[in-house]
């Protein structure tokens, strides 16, 4: 049945009427709803359902191309950001020490490779909260979860007690709070939204949101450069604070700024603009990396078979292999279009084709680098690296599987929505690995000071 059919048979039901425009974005095929509506309001104007939802429709659009960044909010909230972002990375203040035994301590890293994903969340809340107006309470609520989580991984960390266990923490926490401070703020939009659609919208807006980011470092680093550089023309250094500034307080500032220009916060994430701007570039950008990355595979696969153990002996190479992984997952998030509108039927089965060949090679590469790190194990011991590789590759084996089992299955027509509801589960456990590797670990791998401090001086050293 198509949609006209079905507006036609529901123009009496406001509550089916949604339901049907709820399944529409989740298949990809908003625009066939909307001009199903069209086509009703037209044919039938005094039927008030078809003129709600006509005008609803256009209010949305209006809103979404004619978005205006709320800069009363942004500037404010980025300055103050850059500003507190800034001081936290004074080195002298704010370093973390690693204790290790016979009273020996060493500086690690600064605390600001911690703080700063945390802090920039709590900013862009704010934003997201008061120029959406959406709920102060569970925004909030996911702030306190946030910085409590920094707060846990900052007291909790001398409990794993052996000075290269401490090192490895910390070390994924850079990561997994940043990746954490992520999951909080998808949260935070997705909390009335579940649908796969405005999962997988929610991941395009993210992806475009740190490349839009990206572009203003690199700017920012430039800058940062020549102005370093006038200065030592005339013989004079930077202070260590000045640098800080332009480090620290220009990844606070950009930051908010990106989420701002970005995302429009007064819309959901599935309708949200899509089809202007950086949006296009980026989609093209990664359907043309698409087909690379394909040529790439086949010919990495077959330099595997000349190399088969490299992997399995070298730590180096398996380290690149799981952020091959993470940019392969990026890149076919950022390949899957939003909707098929503007795209060809025998281009989206061509692109339906390179995504799913991808994803078979990525799948058998992932299997590949799984065995490495399940075999290093084996002959050696579980470390926290280890085991959280090892988690992250059965989430990526995972996703990659049920994404080709959904297009295995996938009918004619429906196949973005197998991919969405694909990446909505891979985003999911991504949230809650991140959760476990944070609390777990220092319990699983911790270990009593006081048992070390008994041990005889030789043994400890």
């Amino acid at each position: 049945m198509s949609y006209l059919d079905k507006i036609y048979t529901l123009a009496a039901d406001a509550e089916q009427m949604e339901q049907v425009y709820q399944s529409a974005a989740a298949a990809g095929e908003t625009e066939a709803f909307q001009k199903a509506i069209v086509t009703g309001h037209e044919s039938q104007p005094d039927n008030l359902l078809f003129a709600a939802w006509y005008y609803r429709l256009i209010a949305a659009a209006s809103q979404a191309k004619e978005y205006v960044v709320a800069w009363a909010w942004v500037i404010p909230l980025a300055v103050i950001n850059g500003l507190l972002l800034w001081l936290l990375a004074d080195e002298n203040r704010f370093m973390i020490t690693i204790e290790g035994f016979l009273g020996r301590s060493e500086d690690f890293i600064p605390m600001i490779f911690l703080l700063a994903a945390p802090v920039t969340a709590v900013f862009v809340l704010i934003f997201l909260t008061i120029v959406g107006r959406k709920n102060w309470r569970l925004s909030a609520l996911i702030s306190l979860i946030l910085l409590a989580a920094t707060a846990y991984v900052l007291l909790i960390y001398p409990r794993l007690g052996i000075p290269f266990l401490q090192r490895q923490y910390l070390s994924l926490m850079v990561m997994h709070l940043a990746l954490l401070t992520w999951a909080g703020v998808g949260l935070f939009l997705l909390h009335n939204h579940r649908d796969p659609a405005n999962y997988f919208s929610f991941l395009i807006k993210s992806l475009e949101a740190f490349i839009f980011g990206g572009l203003f470092l690199i700017a920012g680093v430039l800058f940062t450069g020549i102005t370093v550089g006038l200065f030592e023309a005339l013989t004079i250094t930077m202070p260590a604070q000045i640098m800080r500034l332009f480090a620290a307080g220009g990844l606070g500032l950009v930051a908010v700024i990106a989420v701002a220009v970005i995302y429009n916060p007064a819309l959901p994430p599935a309708r949200q603009s899509f089809d202007e701007g950086l949006s296009k570039l980026i989609a093209l950008l990664m359907r043309f990396m698409l087909i690379l990355t394909l040529v790439v595979l086949l010919v990495y696969l077959l330099f595997i078979l000349f190399n088969f153990r490299a992997p399995f002996e070298t730590r180096e190479v398996l380290v690149v292999y799981n952020a091959m992984l993470f940019a392969i997952i990026a890149l076919l998030v950022g390949a899957t279009p939003v909707s098929l509108t503007g795209i060809s039927p025998r281009l989206a089965g061509w692109l339906r084709r390179g995504i799913i060949a991808v994803a078979a090679l990525a799948l058998i590469i992932s299997l590949y680098a799984l065995a490495a790190i399940v075999y290093r194990t084996a002959v050696d011991r579980l470390t926290p690296n280890r085991l959280t590789f090892i988690g992250w590759n059965v989430i990526n084996i995972g996703l990659l599987f049920l994404l080709l089992i959904y297009q295995w299955r996938a009918k004619a027509g429906q196949w973005l929505q197998g991919l969405y509801r694909a990446f909505k589960a891979g985003a999911i456990a991504y949230a809650v690995w991140t959760a476990v590797v944070i609390l777990a670990l220092p319990w699983m791998f911790g270990v009593e000071q006081e048992i070390v401090e008994d041990l005889p001086l030789s043994v400890q050293r």
